[in-house]
Formats: C-alpha cells, structure tokens, sequence
C-alpha cells in the first residue's frame, strides 16, 4: 500500500472514533429512563397524544416483542401494497409498471427487516413514490427497531431487579427524532454539495460521445462523392447515441441507507454510480456513516451500564476482527488477478475488474469490509468480480453475525449474545456459577442464546443446500464450479445475515429465489429479535450481584481474546466446511494458472 493509503485507514479510524464517543453518550441519554421529563422531549410528546401511547409506561419483553412484529409487519404490508399499486399512483415519471408479487414480496420484507436485498434495478422498477414512501421510511424504521432492541437489552444489564424493559413506541420515536433524522439530514446536504442529485425532474435523455456511425461521403447519382462549388467533399453528419438518466430523490435516500445500515440502492449499481457516491471523500464518509452508530452504541452499552471499560472492551473485540479481516480483504485485491494478467491487462495496481478507479482497490476492499461487517450492504465494487479470498473476506464477516459493529442495534445485540456465552465458558472452566454484568447466567438465558445465535446458520445453510439441490437454484448460477458455489452461500448468507448486499453473478430475482430468500430475511431478523428480547426480560428480573474475588472481570484484556475467541470458534467456524467448497476450492484453482 502507498502512504495515501495508510493515511486513508488511519483517518477513518481517528474519524470514527472522534465522532462515534460523542455519539454514544447522546444516545445514552435518549434510552435513560429519566430522560422523560427533559425539556428536549418536548417534540414527541404530541405524538404520544396523537397514537394514544403512555410513554410512561414500560413494557416486558412480551408485550416489547409483540409491538416490535406487529409494527413491522404492518410496515411490510405497506410496503408490498405501494409497490403492487404504484402504475396508477403518482411520481412515477417513466410510467413504470407494477411489480411483480414474488418480488413486491421480497422486497417488503427486506426493507422492512434492515437487509435491503435487491433482485431488481431500482432507477427501472421503481417509482420516486415508492423509492420515497415505501423503501427510505422503512430505511428509517428499521434502523430504529434495531437500536431500539439494543436499547431494551442495555436496560436488562443495567436494572436492578425489574420485569420491564422499555417502551418500543417511545424507544422507536426518539431514535428516529433524535437520531437518525438529524445524521440523515447533514449527510443528505454533503453528497448534494458533492454531486449527489435530489429532485422530481422526468428522466432526461443526454447525447453521450459514442458515435454510431462515421461522417463518410455522401454518394451522388453517379455513385460517385459529391462535392460543393470549392470541390470540398460532401459528408453525412456522425451520429451519436442517446442515453435515458434516471433523475430522482437520491441523496436523501442514500443517507439513511449509510446512517441506518440499511443498504440497497436507488440505481442498480448501488454506491458505484456517481449519483449515489460522486468523490472519493463521499466514499470516505459514507464508510464513517455505516460505523457510525454501531461503533457509538458500544459506548451507549458502557454508559448504561454504569463502567465505559465494559464498551471499550467491547469495542476493543469488534476493531480486532475487523482490522484483521480488513487487511485480508486489501491485501487479497492488491494481488493482480493471473487469468487477466495472461491476457495482458496491467496487474501492478492490482484486481482492479468491477471496482471504480476513483476509488481504487484500498477504497474498494475497505468499503466491502466495512459494508458486510456492519449489516449495510451497500457496495461501491461488484463483489463477484473480487479475487477468491478477497470475496471470502466480506462473506465470513457477513456470516460472522455480522457483530464485527454490526448493524444499527443488532451489532450490539449479537455481540452481547456471544459476550453471554463467553462467560458462561470461562464459569464452565473454573465451576463457578457464569456472571456477565452482575446478573447470573443461567439454563434459560443460555438456551435463549444458543437459540438466537444458531437460527442464522442454520438458515443460511439449509436454504443453501436447497437451492444447489434443485434445478430453479441452479438455474441462476452464472459461473458454474466453485464461484457459482458461493454465489448462492454470499445470497443466503448475506439475506439470513440482514445484510443484503450479494455476488452479481447470481441471478435472483425469480420466484424461486425471492421466496426463499424473502423467508430467509425475515426469519434471521425476528428469529434473533425474539430471543434477545426474552433475554433481556428474564436479566431485567435477575438482582444484580456484587463483584467478589470470584467474579471473571469482563473489562480488561483476557475477556477480549476470551469474546474474540467466543466469536471466532462459534459465530464463523460453522461455516467452513462451506467455505471449503466455494472461495477456498477457487483460490486454490486460480493458484494452478499462476
């Protein structure tokens, strides 16, 4: 890597962490209980008045759970309605069509659960209306249903023997208000300045410099070139092609699809097109704005829970995994590719096929890891097209569980549940009772865990094993072997995972692949919510006991290896014999062309 390179990883780093701390202590502010009677709560207490909410009122992890499903499947079906009905709706310029129910399906679903999983081009199939109503609110819901979760387990650690855990409307409203609107808003105005477009205009059709056909001679009634009175040769006018620009709503929905780690894109190539990602410092911010809140939700955690060591710690395990797989993932793309090499494309900058060269490889490959580590999904570079350990490098940390920062809330959420079984290991080890934060870990707690950390997997390796098993999953392979292999694993994986960003080459948006992996999104969002919901109910009643000499400290930097390690063993080893038969099998044939 060049020294520009170098300086680009360390000033994300001192970025993210100079804005994430600050951001953390706001929202620790937002999910205190005492916070009610502020005087900044102003705004929302007409919007308790308005949906009949009691925002004093605190919920268990039942009725917690239940308001959380229930809002979010009326969001779907909303969703699914506006894209079914958007033909005769308004703002749709280019008279697009209804889409179809397979794909209305998966995409509602997607949206609604912060995976953002695209089958289709989205400047093409869908409406301003629909970009806007359907698709950018539920960017804003479900990031909001994430923290809010995170909120409610937070709480579990830090309460002292009390069966509730919040209140989802109060937690839903002031994430979206405090939160993620105002970060939306101020990244919004940045890509403006830097490129991004924002308006209603009609589809414009610009003349751009290929040239259909040459000026050549015009033949005269003799077959002969005509020539003017000063016996200059006549020519036929060149012709040049026309190209249709979708125009629309983009840099605000592009915020919050960065701010809330949503992904998805307004046009089919996501956050490669210049109108989503225009410069390279557009590119540098929105990998801060991914980070963002998942790295600030740390030090949320470490607030709450009354000692800012336990975030850092936290934190600390979360940087460790990423830094490493990060420097994989760069230094698999800084490699040339040997089957193009052998073609006599120039390989000294490295795999440069399907990547931007405003970006370049270290712009590219530091984009994939931050995209996949936090369930974003958004890409600047086809990941299909990376080297195979470059592509191994974002799907193992989507199959991670995505709790390398995660996504907005669920990072926490699922790093919290591998931080549970790390102790309940180390108390296994030295017989003692496991304690995590004060609160003793016990048989349900660890079946609520076990149960929340395996739904993934098992998701993403069953529904894998049914689309090679069957013609319609193959059908949309388009590179047969092992990279057709991981194209559907990176599918399941990234929609199991809420991810949503994918391998191009696998064709997904039929019925057989929209159902499925529609199945997929939902059941690895709630089939996690769930169980970290019904633990942090049953921590939330648990009194908090004093730290004795027996207590494994969770603070300094044995529990760190011990979470890494948790990690590691449990949440990515599952899938390497997997992995085997895809980016490992590739390498190593890619090898024999060297």
């Amino acid at each position: 890597m060049h020294a520009t390179d170098i300086g680009q990883l360390a000033a994300f780093a001192l970025v993210l962490l100079a804005t994430s701390y600050p951001l953390g202590l706001l929202m620790a502010r937002i999910a205190s209980p005492s916070s009610s009677t502020a005087w900044w709560t102003a705004p929302e207490r007409g919007l308790y008045r308005l949906a009949g909410v009691d925002r004093d009122h605190a919920m268990t992890w039942v009725r917690y759970a239940v308001a959380v499903i229930v809002f979010n499947t009326l969001g779907a079906l909303v969703v699914y309605a506006l894209q079914r009905s958007q033909a005769v709706l308004p703002l749709n310029p280019a008279r697009l069509a209804a889409i179809a129910p397979d794909s209305s399906f998966n995409t509602a679903v997607s949206f609604v659960t912060n995976t953002n999983w695209q089958g289709y081009a989205g400047e093409s199939t869908m409406s301003y209306l629909t970009q806007m109503a359907a698709l950018t609110v539920q960017n804003f819901f479900s990031a909001a249903t994430g923290i809010a979760v995170a909120f409610a387990l937070i709480r579990a650690f830090a309460s002292r023997s009390s069966g509730a855990i919040g209140n989802f409307w109060v937690d839903l409203t002031r994430v979206t208000l405090y939160v993620l609107l105002p970060l939306s808003l101020v990244l919004a105005l940045v890509q403006v300045q830097q490129g991004s477009i924002q308006n209603f205009d009609a589809y414009r059709d610009a003349t751009t410099l290929e040239v259909t056909a040459y000026d050549d001679p015009r033949p005269g009634a003799d077959g002969q070139p005509m020539k003017d009175d000063k016996g200059t040769v006549i020519t036929e006018p060149a012709t040049t092609s026309t190209q249709s620009l979708p125009m629309g709503p983009v840099a605000s929905q592009e915020s919050i699809k960065m701010i809330g780690t949503n992904g998805g894109g307004f046009f089919n190539t996501n956050s490669a097109h210049p109108y989503e990602n225009p410069t390279p410092l557009t590119n540098f911010l929105q990998m801060v704005a991914i980070f963002l809140i998942p790295a600030g939700l740390v030090f949320t955690f470490g607030r709450l829970v009354g000692d800012m060591r336990q975030g850092w710690a936290v934190f600390a395990a979360m940087a460790a995994i990423f830094v490493v797989m990060a420097g994989c993932g760069i230094a698999a793309e800084s490699h040339a590719n040997p089957l193009l090499t052998a073609l006599g494309v120039d390989g000294s900058v490295g795999n440069m096929e399907g990547k931007e060269t405003r970006f370049g490889v270290v712009g590219s490959a530091l984009f994939a890891a931050v995209t996949t580590a936090a369930s974003c999904g958004a890409v600047n570079a086809m990941h299909d097209s990376f080297m195979p350990l470059g592509g191994l490098v974002p799907m193992w940390l989507i199959q991670f569980g995505e709790v390398v920062f995660g996504g907005v809330g669920s990072g926490l959420y699922g790093a919290l549940m591998y931080a549970i079984v790390a102790v309940f290991i180390a108390g296994l080890m030295i017989g003692r009772t496991p304690e995590y934060l004060g609160k003793k870990i016990e048989a349900y707690d660890m079946k609520m865990v076990s149960l929340g950390i395996l739904v993934t997997p098992m998701l993403v390796l069953i529904c894998t094993a049914v689309a090679v098993a069957v013609d319609a999953g193959r059908a949309g392979v388009a590179n047969p072997g092992a990279h057709g292999f991981s194209e559907i694993l990176y599918a399941f994986s990234s929609a199991a995972n809420n991810n949503g960003s994918a391998f191009a080459g696998l064709s997904a948006n039929t019925p057989f692949y929209n159902v499925l992996l529609g199945v997929a999104v939902w059941f690895g969002r709630f089939g996690v919510i769930v169980p970290v919901l019904a633990v942090a109910g049953s921590l939330a009643r648990k009194k908090r006991l004093e730290v004795t000499s027996g207590t494994l400290p969770t603070h300094g930097p044995l529990f760190v290896v011990l979470l890494v390690g948790t990690i590691v063993l449990v949440g990515a080893l599952t899938y390497v014999p997997a992995l085997a038969l895809g980016p490992v099998i590739e390498h190593l044939q890619l090898g024999g062309t060297r």
